[in-house]
């Protein structure tokens, strides 16, 4: 980093009075000292309140700034809640770029002489412009040489080298504040900063981006909730994204979509359809959907439907996260704390000698006086902001994908309840989530991981018969001659009778329930014969 940057930054910095969040006591005299020197940059702004100088020093930073205080004002299970209210309202739009250089940077990145060898009426003027990259307009002619309107995404240059400079600085700073700070320890500022990182350089691949969107395409592909945008992948590059155009009205103008009769109450519980529906049924969600991201399209109002863009940050869920998130959030509908505590314990969130007993009392402390509103004014997110911040008090480490899972509730509860205030979101998600539980546990999933497994196990059968010879060749082999031969029946009855389950779950799902029922009848007299001769 240049030592000009490093300059404007430091003078940016105290000219906000950002220094004096600090206690002073904290400070060591090698801090203090340099403060000193430093005695013609003075805060200028001291009748401001804190979040929001942080606000505007961040805004004047740049790009990379803004965009680290948008993924702050997301962590409200770190900052204070001023502080995080403040940071929500930084905005996407920043300064253009040049659109003659904009053109030029597509025409370098698909290796033509003209934009027009693929585009026409390419406008140069950005329809909207963002901390990372700007969009423009056009039509591409495709290879039935029919028009389609399209954006075309692309990277500000030389953002990468502004990126890794800035985030060099970052890190320095957090490391300080890690040792200058006693709440650092729970602020986790290195953890936080490199989470940032991650984020952000993985933002500057729209290959990523462009093969996020496809995926979330096909998981609702024919759904009335969600449309996402056609990505025209042979068109783009690393730092250039071409997809489809669409058209709709921005989900934060409820004016506009009062005037055309939208279906509040509908697309309100839509959105929370959807966010459980990637959640819990895909385990891929978009992790990004601030009211910027997400539009309702023009088309059948009384049947609304959402339209998403801006698939760079998406978030993944195994198996036991999901599981034991739903029933995390059933044991929490039904009130029943002490299960809560037990799933915590239970899914390794915390530790396996946590007291059960006060790890449940902590929570009841928490929880309670808000299950004493309605459940219409009850903030989903917030109670998982509320629990994340109890389960830290017993060593809780939150995993990043359990951090962008409540970011983007938080988004999902907000965006619902400005469309439709009286959104119940707890009666909304319930019946999404016992049904998901159900199906998990229930013999409908048995049956389904059967199915899954079918390929391996048709790949073994034909040795079976194999490996049992030998195997009883090698006990043959060892065993005492003055000891008895063992029975091998059980070992062959207990092979039939599981060769016998697998063909009735294979008959099952080809609906051929009689032979179905024939194949579990010798399965289980398989099992009960290998049992009585063991």
């Amino acid at each position: 980093m240049s030592a000009a940057r490093l300059y404007n930054i430091t003078k940016t910095l105290l000219n906000y009075g950002l220094d004096e969040l600090i206690p002073s006591q904290k400070i060591p005299w090698y801090g203090k000292v340099s403060r000193a020197c430093l005695f013609w940059l003075k805060n200028k702004h001291p009748e401001k309140p804190a979040g929001l100088r942080l606000r505007l020093a961040l805004q004047q930073l740049g790009p990379v700034w803004i965009k680290f205080g948008q993924m702050l004002s997301t962590r409200r299970d770190l900052l204070p809640l001023d502080i995080a209210l403040e940071l929500a309202l930084l905005q996407d739009q920043v300064q253009p770029f040049d659109g003659v250089l904009a053109q030029k940077l597509i025409e370098t990145a698909l290796e033509i002489e003209d934009i027009s060898e693929y585009f026409s009426d390419f406008d140069q003027t950005p329809l909207a412009s963002a901390s990372i990259a700007q969009v423009h307009t056009a039509t591409l002619i495709d290879e039935q040489n029919q028009p389609q309107n399209v954006v075309i995404k692309v990277i500000r240059p030389d953002i990468k080298n502004q990126i890794d400079a800035d985030l060099a600085l970052m890190e320095q700073f957090a490391k300080v504040v890690a040792k200058l700070i006693n709440e650092a320890k729970r602020l986790r500022p290195v953890e936080v900063v490199k989470e940032y990182k991650k984020t952000l350089l993985d933002e500057l691949d729209l290959l990523r981006e462009g093969a996020n969107a496809i995926q979330l395409k096909r998981n609702f592909e024919g759904s009335e909730s969600l449309y996402i945008p056609y990505v025209y992948s042979d068109y783009s590059r690393v730092n250039v994204l071409v997809m489809e155009r669409i058209y709709g009205i921005p989900v934060s103008d409820t004016d506009a979509l009062i005037a055309q009769n939208t279906n509040m109450k509908l697309l309100a519980e839509r959105g929370v359809e959807v966010f459980f529906t990637q959640v819990f049924r895909d385990s891929f969600f978009h992790a990004d959907m601030h009211p910027g991201n997400v539009f309702v399209s023009y088309d059948t109002p009384e049947n609304p439907k959402f339209i998403g863009i801006d698939c760079g940050i998406v978030g993944t869920l195994n198996k036991e996260d999901k599981r034991y998130l739903a029933e995390n959030f059933i044991a929490f509908f039904n009130r029943d704390y002490r299960q809560v505590a037990q799933l915590h314990v239970d899914s390794g969130w915390v530790p396996k000698d946590t007291s059960v007993e006060e790890f449940e009392f902590a929570i009841r402390t928490v929880c309670e006086p808000i299950f004493n509103k309605p459940l219409a004014e009850i903030s989903f997110g917030h109670v998982l902001v509320n629990l994340f911040n109890t389960a830290r008090r017993f060593n809780m480490q939150v995993q990043p994908q359990l951090v962008l899972l409540q970011k983007t509730l938080l988004y999902v509860e907000g965006l619902g309840r400005q469309l439709y205030p009286q959104l119940d979101l707890w009666k909304t998600a319930k019946p999404f989530l016992e049904e998901w539980v159900k199906q998990q546990v229930g013999p409908w999933s048995v049956l389904k991981q059967v199915y899954a497994n079918l390929p391996f196990w048709a790949e073994k059968m034909p040795e079976l018969p194999d490996l049992i010879y030998q195997n009883l060749k090698q006990q043959q082999q060892h065993n005492q001659p003055a000891l008895p031969q063992p029975s091998y029946k059980p070992l062959l009855l207990g092979v039939f009778a599981g060769a016998a389950m697998i063909v009735s779950g294979l008959c099952y799902l080809q609906h051929d329930f009689i032979a179905t029922v024939v194949a579990a009848s010798c399965s289980l007299i398989g099992f009960v014969l290998a049992w009585r001769n063991a």
